[in-house]
């Protein structure tokens, strides 16, 4: 079974971390959110969440893909963070799935990961963004490989679902969108 970090900052955009976490679960994918800091972690919009560990707690787990939600100042902060920067690197060696919306594709882009690649993010990034991939998309959601990107708080159930596709094929996408009823 697929094994998928969300790592929680301060500041993180709620519809996109809760989204993910949400549909990959219901698509029997195991997922792992991780605050930057034990306990409550609370997001762009006043909403707290409780993540299931600490960042310090999987630095050494293995996972095919992580999700980076964007919100401010919660991308900042994941930017910010080395152990972040240390996890990604190690999924991106394995070919595992680095993954991003919103604002958190500025992230690879400045790991230098999105050199040569299709990428979007959310509007107010897309210089920074545009200036670090080989073709910056306005597509609500962006495969490249082994590198999936989104738009906004708007694209996150589309994001979800392109993430489950990836993971466990388009039968599960249509099974867990039974339940959910997403215009996809």
């Amino acid at each position: 079974m697929a094994r998928v970090l969300v790592p929680l900052a301060e500041g993180f955009e709620e519809i996109e971390a809760v989204t993910v976490i949400d549909i990959l679960r219901r698509a029997g994918i195991e997922v792992v959110s991780a605050g930057l800091t034990d306990g409550p972690i609370k997001g762009s919009r006043g909403i707290t969440v409780v993540p299931d560990t600490g960042v310090h707690r999987i630095l050494e787990d293995d996972f095919d893909m992580v999700v980076l939600p964007g919100g401010l100042p919660g991308t900042m902060n994941l930017r910010l963070d080395k152990r972040i920067h240390d996890i990604v690197k190690r999924v991106h060696e394995r070919k595992g799935y680095v993954t991003a919306i919103c604002a958190a594709p500025t992230i690879y882009a400045e790991m230098g990961f999105l050199e040569g690649k299709k990428a979007t993010s959310h509007p107010s990034t897309a210089d920074e963004v545009r200036a670090k991939t080989g073709e910056y998309s306005e597509d609500r959601v962006v495969v490249d490989g082994h590198f999936i990107t989104s738009r906004s708080p708007g694209t996150a159930m589309e994001f979800a679902m392109k993430l489950v596709e990836v993971l466990a094929g388009k039968k599960m996408v249509a099974k867990v969108n039974e339940g959910v009823m997403a215009t996809l």
